[in-house]
């Protein structure tokens, strides 16, 4: 599988590339945003180490970019460690994030966590689901569409909207859902969860401030309406 490392500091980008070729990863790396995007629109990768602050064009806008063409997973490095920071990265497309200084070791670990969930067999849904609402959920080949129309998702946004799709009408909460995208090791805050439905609802409702397809229970989570439109 191959990987680009994204960041501005030599050393890291070095260290991170030995390790990861170490386990049997093909690397490449870019020292700024230009180079990087670039590299991504003309090289197919697997996934992205992006450094959130670069020179040139930023982490964010990367993502942002990315993210209009792409559901390649991103880990967030960043040497920033507020919560507004790691909601802006998951906001953004994002679906881990690392926080500097860290071990390699680790770095490592969380993209073979990351890559795993990607690629779980076990997957929410199984094939190819259509539903009363226009919606289709196309799991071989890691799509959703609505009204025919593909929208792109995270792979994070896609386990959700696969895992809410899959018990229609029934409510899962905050933790359930956290534990599906991030791993049951995962300890972090499971608003986290609040971010990712966001995003998914600005994507498939037709009003996302009075969503029909992703319902909320207030208390205690989420559930998805097959028949609502979209």
């Amino acid at each position: 599988m191959k990987i680009l490392v994204v960041d501005d500091e030599k050393k890291i980008t070095a260290v991170l590339k030995a390790y990861l070729q170490q386990d049997g990863f093909r690397v490449s790396t870019a020292l700024n945003g230009n180079v990087a995007l670039t590299m991504f629109k003309e090289n197919p990768f697997d996934l992205l180490l992006l450094d959130l602050m670069l020179p040139g064009m930023s982490g964010i806008e990367i993502c942002h970019e990315i993210r209009k063409i792409s559901s390649v997973p991103i880990i967030m490095l960043t040497a920033r460690v507020e919560e507004e920071d790691r909601i802006r990265g998951l906001n953004i497309g994002a679906d881990d994030y690392i926080t500097k200084p860290f071990s390699p070791r680790e770095v490592v670990a969380r993209v073979r966590a990351v890559l795993r969930r990607i690629n779980n067999e076990t997957s929410p849904l199984a094939n190819v689901i259509s539903y009363d609402n226009g919606l289709t959920i196309d799991n071989l080949q890691y799509k959703i569409l609505l009204h025919d129309q593909e929208v792109h998702l995270t792979p994070s946004e896609h386990k959700i909207l696969g895992a809410l799709a899959k018990h229609p009408g029934r409510v899962l909460s905050r933790s359930q859902l956290v534990k599906i995208v991030q791993g049951h090791d995962f300890d972090g805050d499971d608003r986290v969860i609040d971010v990712h439905i966001k995003k998914i609802r600005q994507k498939i409702e037709t009003t996302p401030s009075d969503p029909q397809i992703i319902l909320t229970v207030f208390g205690i989570g989420y559930k998805f309406n097959p028949s609502a439109g979209g």
